[in-house]
């Protein structure tokens, strides 16, 4: 998901898409490690859009964007 897409979307729904990949890239890590992985891409791809998730919640809790509650994507 795009870095746009993910402003749009509303601070409770961030956080529940946070925490689907946070599992999602800890069960990739236990596949890893017993060398079953389909796509060992898909590891960056999750870090990068943890990185994204958290970023975008940080700047709603440090005020630079403002939260526009009832809006959800």
């Amino acid at each position: 998901m795009k870095t746009d897409e993910l402003r749009e979307l509303a601070v409770e729904d961030l956080e529940i898409r946070l925490q689907e990949d946070r599992e999602e890239l800890e069960n990739l890590r236990f596949q890893q490690t017993l060398q079953q992985v389909e796509n060992p891409l898909r590891l960056r791809h999750l870090r990068h859009e943890i990185a994204q998730l958290k970023t975008v919640i940080h700047e709603y809790e440090l005020g630079i964007r403002k939260r526009e509650e009832g809006k959800s994507a």
